[in-house]
């Protein structure tokens, strides 16, 4: 897996999932409505701390930065 969630978005990942699995768990949500928000939250946080997300390969989009190529 190469990189390809990187930037100021990989940080808004990782809070937008801790914020929603806080929302799943203790908003009093519908059973539907937790649900939903515990999985969108874990997805958010794996995604943003692991780097690498499968819908952005798809689409092809990539916000990593490129590796600096060193000059010789």
């Amino acid at each position: 897996m190469t990189c390809n969630v990187g930037g100021v978005e990989r940080p808004i990942r990782i809070v937008a999932g801790i914020v929603l699995l806080g929302v799943g768990a203790f908003a009093g949500l519908p059973v539907e409505g937790a649900a939903i928000a515990l999985v969108l939250g874990t997805v958010a946080l794996v995604t943003g701390a692991i780097g690498y997300c499968p819908l952005w390969m798809l689409l092809g989009l990539n916000t990593c930065p490129t590796a600096p190529s060193g000059k010789r």
